[in-house]
């Protein structure tokens, strides 16, 4: 693993200890080089209520850019929302919260989720 992504590790432990005193569902993100998943853990983490990512066939953006991270974030939404998910706490697992990070989070918080 490069120091990169140990350092990303490292940052992502330390905020998912203060998230997991909270006792919300987790919303997670991870950005691979080619697409862009987010999905929703209960509060302890085992098992995953609600997820969407750019590889899905029925989303029309396919590619891993803001454009795409904004989809993904409005169809995880819904998807939460129909579930009876309103209220989640935002991982962004140790990423910087900026481009598609942020665009994935605007995108949920207009479509109704509330972090």
């Amino acid at each position: 693993m490069s120091i990169k992504n140990i350092s990303r590790l490292r940052r992502a432990k330390k905020t998912r200890i203060k998230i997991k005193v909270q006792e919300s569902p987790r919303l997670t993100v991870f950005r691979s080089s080619k697409h862009f998943y987010a999905q929703v853990f209960d509060s302890d983490g085992s098992k995953v209520l609600v997820s969407a990512s750019t590889n899905e066939k029925d989303l029309d953006i396919k590619s891993n850019n803001v454009k795409g991270a904004a989809a993904v974030g409005k169809k995880l939404a819904e998807r939460a929302i129909e579930n009876g998910i309103k209220k989640v706490v935002f991982d962004r697992s140790g990423y910087k919260y900026h481009g598609r990070i942020k665009a994935l989070a605007d995108s949920a918080r207009d479509a109704g989720l509330e972090f």
